[in-house]
Order: structure tokens, then sequence, then C-alpha cells
């Protein structure tokens, strides 16, 4: 669309956001709703094939069922003068590509709060039975507070109805992105999603794909049987079990991987939650170790009372990271090993037995006196 213009008597196209290979993207103005919107507009080669066309129009209603706060919403879908559109919720922000491109790599903090976020989204649309297919940065929007959502559902999917045989001739997704599988031709499941997404986590992590060639078949060869170089070479901050998570899900086979997103995002939450706790047990003793190794200040003699204040314990020469157990516990009496008595502690229960059993047989010994002189009296 060159010029400016009302697009299906509804929708004012006000100017373009963005272009790809299949699409561009143009900030709009529902009339009929009043509000903001973004629509893309397929190319228009696509629009002459009767099968893209359904199998399009099959796509666009699965994913615009789709309701969640990380996926971006599709309003409207049709066509207009043989031209495919869809219309979408209208999002403030910057593409994740962009920002990889502009920034390199991002921080582990950050690489979590946004890659979760994208499984999130992507898990929610496996559970309602909807596979995206092309999963990349350049369909991850990312808003000025740090909300990301995931678009263009169904269009690659759509886009293989093109050809004539789904199975052995279409490369499903970009070069870059896809799995093995759809490599290979085969159909995509949630665990190809996984594998983009695997993708996506190296890149923000190293700044770099894990595969890079000249030509898609050399990245289709890659992707199918090279082994990607460990994330930790190109960043050592990388922790260890980010890492391993990382290289699981680009796990040559499906089944090696974590089968949907929503599995994947419950991993990277255990994950970042048990390294901020980690985290938040070293940095108190660390911040103890500062001030315990700090010189101490020698007063002047004339300074010094003649009453000496309690010296204070000096720390061991090498502190532990982790504070020992006792200096949580209470203060208890002190405890003998066993075996062993205070000398000073008297068991008056046995002392009080002792002095019952003496008056006891004490106070027998006249009785039985009295039997035997009963039974023989003296004279006899």
């Amino acid at each position: 669309m060159s010029n400016l213009g009302l697009l299906n008597n509804r929708y004012q196209i006000e100017g373009r956001i963005g272009s790809g290979g299949m699409a561009e993207v143009y900030r709009a103005r529902d009339l009929m709703l009043e509000r903001a919107v973004a629509i893309k507009l397929l190319r228009e080669d696509f629009t002459h094939d009767l099968a893209f066309r359904e199998r399009f129009k099959q796509e666009a209603k699965a994913a615009a069922s789709l309701s969640h706060p990380n996926i971006v919403t599709i309003h409207d879908f049709g066509f207009d003068e043989q031209q495919v559109f869809i219309v979408m919720e209208y999002i403030p922000g910057t593409d994740l590509k962009s920002i990889l491109e502009s920034r390199g790599i991002l921080s582990v903090e950050e690489t979590f709060h946004l890659i979760i976020q994208a499984c999130a989204g992507i898990g929610y649309a496996h559970r309602a039975g909807l596979v995206h297919c092309d999963v990349k940065p350049h369909n991850m929007i990312v808003t000025p507070d740090q909300r990301l959502k995931v678009t263009d559902f169904g269009i690659a999917r759509a886009l293989a109805s093109i050809q004539s045989q789904e199975v052995n001739n279409v490369v499903w997704g970009s070069p870059q992105y896809f799995s093995p599988e759809q490599a290979a031709g085969r159909p995509p499941s949630p665990a190809s999603d996984v594998y983009g997404l695997g993708v996506v986590l190296y890149e923000m992590l190293t700044g770099r794909l894990p595969f890079t060639a000249g030509t898609a078949a050399e990245l289709s060869r890659m992707h199918r049987t090279a082994a990607p170089t460990p994330p930790i070479e190109y960043n050592p901050l990388i922790p260890p079990s980010l890492e391993q998570a990382c290289l699981k899900v680009l796990s040559k086979e499906p089944s090696s991987r974590y089968r949907t997103a929503d599995q994947f995002g419950r991993v990277l939450i255990s994950l970042r939650n048990s390294l901020q706790a980690s985290q938040a047990e070293v940095a108190p003793t660390a911040i103890n170790i500062s001030y315990e190794s700090a010189p101490q200040p020698v007063l002047p003699r004339k300074s010094i009372s003649r009453t000496q204040p309690t010296p204070v314990p000096q720390p061991d020469p090498q502190p532990s990271w982790e504070p020992s157990s006792s200096a949580y516990e209470p203060t208890q009496a002190p405890k003998y090993p066993s075996g062993t008595r205070n000398a000073l502690d008297i068991d008056w229960g046995t002392w009080a037995l002792v002095v019952l059993m003496v008056i006891s047989l004490g106070g027998l010994i006249p009785f039985w006196v009295w039997i035997y002189f009963l039974y023989n009296p003296p004279g006899k």
C-alpha cells in the first residue's frame, strides 16, 4: 500500500511502522471503535492462492481466540481489493531483534524476565492446541515497561498451504530459528516452538545465533546435525544451570527437549528463584565480612579510662561464607556429657528413698523382737 487510505471502509491508515519479507505493518485508526490498531498487510502474491486464503482464514480464526497478556490480540482479519490483512492491537515498543542488534548481550536478570514471558504466551497457545511455527525475536515486541508480547501466530503455518506437499517440501519458519524437524520438512509441534525459544535464549545470552551460514540449506544441515557452541564460552557470566537448560532445548530430538513452552517456562522460573535465593544468602554475609575486615581505629592512650570495657572477640582469620547454625539458636542452660554430673548437683530423690528405707527397717526391728520373745519367753 503505497498511499495512505481507508482499508475495508473502516481502518484509516496513518503510516508504516515496519516491514518484512512477507508483510508490511501499518499504524491505523479504527474508525468504528475509535482506537489505534496495527495492520499487517501480506504480500499481494499470496492473495492469488486460494488454498492459502482458506488456510489463512482458519489460522486467523484460531489465533483470534487467544487472549493472554503476552500475546498480541487479533481484532480482525479479511481481504480488501485482493489483499490479505490482519488487524491487531497496537503495541508501542520495539521488537526483540532490534533490541538485541543494538545492545548485544542482555543481562541474566533481563533475559529471565523476557524469555519467561515468551514461554507464558506461547505456552498458552500450546494449551489451546496452536503451534506458532515461527518463534523468533522479530515476532516478540517489548514495551517500554518491559512487557513482552508474541505476535504472528499461525501465519507460517498458513504459508505452508501454498505448497502442494507440506511434509516433504516445506521449510516452516525462519532458517535461523527453525527446529531440526522443521529443517527436515516435517510438521512442527509444540517442541518445535520450544527449540525456537532455545535459539532466542541463546541469542539473548551470547549476542549471537547458535548457527550461522551463508545459505538456508547449510543452516538446515547445521540445525539437524551440528552441536552449538556452549553459551558460557561467549559469556562467562551465564549460570551453569541456565546454560544446561538452554542446551537441553536445543537438542536435535524433540523428545529430548521440554515438551511445551509452559514446561520450559516453569523450569526457568525455578532456576531464577534458586539463583536469587543463592544471591540473597551470600550478599548479607559479604557485607558483614567487609565490615569486620575494616581496620579498627586506635584511640590515644590518654582517652582510655581506668575501667576497661569488655574486650570484643576478634573474627576468625578466614570467616566462613555461611553463618553457623548455632548463631541463630536461643541461649540454653549448659549441657554435660552423658555419664557425668556436676559436683554441686544433689540427687534429693535418692536420698529421700534411703531415709524412708532406714525408718521402715528401724520400725520393724522392735516388732520382730516382740514376736521372738512372745514365742520364746525367757526362763524356759
